[in-house]
């Protein structure tokens, strides 16, 4: 009986490191939205004419990388919740 308890606090305890190491791909979209937004607010500065089109293709950019944040929290979630 008391190895069945120890057994299910460590497959709970790698179950939450499996889904801190899942959430570790969110930094990359992170890092990579700030750079996105830095480079468009320049280019408006730059010319600002043309910040409709730059706008438009900045929250395209944005929602891409975004996607692959929300498939670092799904796959998180799985393993919390499902496996």
């Amino acid at each position: 009986m008391e190895t069945t308890i120890i057994n299910e606090s460590l497959q709970t305890g790698l179950k939450a490191v499996g889904a801190g190491l899942a959430m570790v791909g969110a930094l990359g979209p992170g890092i990579g939205i700030g750079l996105l937004v830095q480079g468009a607010l320049e280019a408006i500065g730059r010319n600002p004419d043309a910040a409709g089109q730059i706008q438009t293709n900045m929250i395209l950019g944005i929602a891409f990388a975004e996607a692959i944040a929300i498939y670092a929290l799904v796959v998180a979630l799985i393993i919390l919740f499902v496996l």
